[in-house]
């Protein structure tokens, strides 16, 4: 009886010691959570207002809490264990605070979110030491879904799904024009839109396919075998739904499928697909004696937690904000003016024209554009964008600013191949709307060099802000209307900027001698 007393009380006794090693981490990831969105808070407020307003990416809203209660349990594996902070790792911390920066400085918000969060887990990961970062891997990296980023495969999502279904519906019988995204059947005319991309079926399979392969395989290569299949099956998924909806509204003569209720459809197809990948999947799932043997708890001693050790990293992640607000001091807003071209021979500049077509950029110190007539009669336009002291609302690359207003959703853009020119590789592409069309040449240029790729005109742009220099910069846009042959067109906008090239590399020049001291 006594025995049986003394039992009872070591088993209280070991339970409360669990409890309490419990409490101990679960106020350890609270308190580094804590202070990271303190310190970041504007960036952290931008990742909550994603959550809240964006259907794609409306499932961070749960990740959080499903990675707290991931935590949970695994707490009976927590005891035992004691936090063992490690300093070294304010390095990556660092690195993530670098990227943080950038994204900061430059207006990327992708760049900026992801540092946010791979900053918090570093710091998480650091306070908590290998051990206990080790049992809690997989609820601690589930925050990565919380991220908001994936639009950039947007366009490659909306091509795939384009591509395939022209090739179903061709495969069907049905005869089809393509442009683009842009295609017409006997009745009716269909294009592919940001919504018709899957990125939010794709995005929401990933999240709980590795939730699901988390839960139900203690093998890891089940669980990435599982992952990838949760990785492939939306994106076929999609396009099948695709094929499905056009098809549908071929033989309904678009009575059905062709409005808001396509979406509907598409929500359900997908749903169907998503049980039967997961009722597929069960029955590999792994028995319950797996998962204890995997995850038995690890008895070390428990000697005193040394907290020093995770002061470098919570000094490391308090550092970059303060230096975000020394870099970036605000501006008083100004104008610059500078003058177009002379034209060169061969060239006729026509005062008091208006051109058909005018780029979308906002937030420009300055904007010049002018018509120039070629001794066959051919007209070209020239529009150019001036962007200095650039911040948020007055960048060159940001969403919004481009070809295309955002909104403009009549009007495909084909992206052609690029063109070698004295200036160097421009980009080309033909607007398309209706029996308009438009061909293209543009560039911009950064630090008296010519970019052609979004990505580097950012990156470019933070490190000069971050050096201290100036992030003067334009864009420049060469556009005329399309006859019969579309390379007529591209060759003579070719012409236009080799025989002007030297007045264009001015340009900036001329334009950042306004910006004030």
């Amino acid at each position: 009886m006594k025995r049986a007393i003394v039992d009872e009380t070591s088993v209280q006794s070991l339970t409360n010691r669990r409890y309490a090693d419990f409490v101990r981490v679960a106020a350890v990831l609270t308190g580094v959570l804590v202070w990271c969105v303190v310190w970041y808070w504007q960036t952290a407020a931008e990742i909550a207002s994603i959550w809240w307003r964006s259907d794609t990416f409306a499932h961070g809203l749960v990740v959080l809490p499903i990675s707290a209660w991931l935590i949970w349990r695994k707490r009976d594996a927590i005891g035992g264990l004691r936090p063992e902070p490690i300093p070294w790792l304010a390095l990556p911390a660092a690195l993530c605070g670098v990227l943080w920066l950038l994204g900061m400085l430059a207006s990327v918000a992708a760049a900026s979110h992801a540092a946010l969060v791979l900053m918090t887990l570093t710091a998480m990961v650091a306070a908590l030491g290998w051990r206990l970062s080790r049992v809690l891997m997989f609820p601690l990296a589930f925050v990565l879904f919380g991220v908001p980023i994936g639009e950039f495969m947007l366009p490659a999502l909306m091509t795939f799904t384009a591509e395939f279904t022209v090739w179903a519906l061709r495969l069907s019988g049905v005869p089809v024009y393509q442009e683009g995204l842009h295609f017409v059947i006997p009745n009716g005319r269909w294009s592919v839109v940001e919504a018709c991309s899957g990125i939010r079926y794709l995005i929401a399979s990933l999240m709980i396919g590795s939730l699901y392969a988390y839960l139900h395989y203690a093998s890891l290569r089940k669980r990435l075998l599982f992952m990838m299949v949760a990785l492939l099956v939306p994106i076929i998924a999609n396009w099948l739904r695709a094929y499905m909806i056009v098809m549908l509204g071929y033989f309904s003569n678009n009575e059905i499928a062709a409005g808001v209720d396509h979406l509907i459809y598409g929500w359900i197809f997908f749903g169907f697909v998503i049980m039967l990948m997961f009722w597929i999947g069960q029955r590999w799932s792994d028995p319950v004696e797996a998962f204890a043997s995997a995850s038995a708890p690890v008895i070390v001693s428990r000697t005193q937690t040394n907290w020093a050790g995770a002061m470098p990293v919570l000094l490391v992640t308090a550092a970059f904000p303060l230096l975000q607000i020394w870099i970036a001091s605000p501006v008083q807003p100004f104008g610059v003016s500078y003058a177009t071209p002379s034209p060169a021979d061969g060239w006729t500049l026509l005062h008091g024209a208006t051109a058909d077509y005018r780029p979308h950029y906002q937030g420009a110190r300055g904007e010049a554009s002018a018509i120039y007539q070629a001794d066959a009669g051919d007209q070209v336009s020239l529009y150019s964008a001036f962007f200095a002291e650039q911040h948020e609302g007055a960048e060159m690359v940001t969403w919004g600013n481009g070809l295309l207003p955002p909104d403009d959703s009549s009007t495909n853009r084909l992206h052609g191949p690029l063109v070698d020119t004295h200036l160097g590789h421009v980009r080309s592409s033909m607007l398309v709307r209706g029996l308009n069309r438009q061909m293209i040449l543009y560039w911009y240029v950064v630090g008296n060099r010519v970019v052609i790729r979004d990505w580097e005109v950012k990156l470019r742009l933070a490190l000069d802000r971050l050096l201290g220099q100036s992030d003067a910069s334009m864009v420049f846009v060469v556009s005329m209307p399309v006859g019969v042959e579309p390379e007529h067109a591209r060759v003579l906008l070719k012409r236009f900027v080799d025989d002007h090239h030297a007045a264009l590399g001015e340009m900036t020049q001329l334009a950042e001698k306004g910006v004030p001291q």
